[in-house]
């Protein structure tokens, strides 16, 4: 079984030994919602499942005059992405085919932005057997792998069962409770300039949650296009650290996806599962209430 990482070659491996196996495609563009859809039907491994952010991996809500979003009552978090409730995702698994039996491998053709977003829901779903394809698509490619651009057969409808989630979830109500208090350690996944609040490209507040470390995503990745060596990533994140207890960290970004990439590299570091804001920036700057910390 497949829990973090794998390989190409590990992927290759699997297909061909039978196992059963479902392979997804998260490929996803935040600034043109349709181009990972396009992307998936000109070039993916065969056999792969589309994922898309937007309308399978995320609640529909609807979207007020102000351009705020307002998930539906039963989503499991706000902000731009609302994560839907285990129980609407589990319905999702169900529809596509995927069965408990199944080793899931998640990748995207995006340094991992997206496809953790599923890695992460599947844990949250109580389904340990996913792991993310190191160095996606490109790594796959270059390690000799096939693609299609064929459309793949529908697949029958399985029985998913959800089991007691195996990583954390945390709320607005969470974060605020324990802000600027030493249980909490909060960990933005965006862009510099974003945490900073010079620049706010998604989101109508510019800045970040009080007492926030910076952590782009992308540090996670190598000149390789992989994840860094997991003692390259522990060593970086002890800095960030500094001595605050790895256990108390919650990861957020702008909408709950990109965060994951942090949530992965300290697991595979040795520090063990984290907890994640899914609401992210998003759903905290949503309530003009909350505190905004800026530079």
């Amino acid at each position: 079984m497949y829990s973090t990482l794998i390989s190409a070659q590990q992927l290759q491996a699997i297909q061909t030994s039978g196992q059963p196996l479902m392979i997804f495609d998260c490929s996803f563009d935040l600034m043109n919602p349709a181009a990972g859809e396009e992307q998936y039907r000109k070039t993916h491994i065969p056999g792969a499942v589309y994922a898309n952010l937007d309308t399978d991996l995320s609640d529909q809500g609807v979207v007020d005059s102000d351009g705020r979003h307002h998930p539906h009552p039963d989503a499991a978090s706000g902000g731009r992405h609302p994560l839907p409730s285990r129980e609407k995702f589990a319905m999702w698994l169900c529809s596509v085919g995927f069965a408990n039996d199944m080793q899931a491998v998640v990748y995207d053709r995006n340094g991992a932005n997206y496809c953790g977003r599923l890695w992460w829901m599947l844990k949250w779903a109580g389904h340990d057997a996913v792991a993310v394809l190191d160095g996606g698509l490109q790594a796959w490619l270059a390690a000799g792998g096939q693609v299609t651009d064929q459309a793949e057969p529908s697949h029958f409808q399985s029985n998913f069962e959800l089991g007691p989630a195996l990583r954390s979830l945390v709320t607005t109500t969470d974060v605020v409770k324990a802000l600027g208090k030493r249980e909490q350690t909060i960990i933005d996944a965006r862009g510099t300039p974003r945490y900073k609040g010079e620049v706010e490209p998604l989101d109508p507040v510019a800045g970040h949650i009080p007492g926030a470390l910076n952590r782009p995503f992308t540090q996670n990745i190598g000149a390789d296009g992989k994840f860094k060596p997991a003692t390259q990533l522990k060593a970086e994140f002890d800095q960030l650290l500094a001595g605050r207890a790895p256990a108390t960290v919650v990861h957020h970004c702008g909408s709950g996806a990109s965060a994951i990439p942090n949530v992965i590299a300290m697991e595979l570091a040795g520090f063990g599962p984290t907890a994640l804001y899914a609401g992210s920036w998003s759903e905290w700057c949503s309530d003009p209430k909350r505190p905004v910390e800026k530079g």
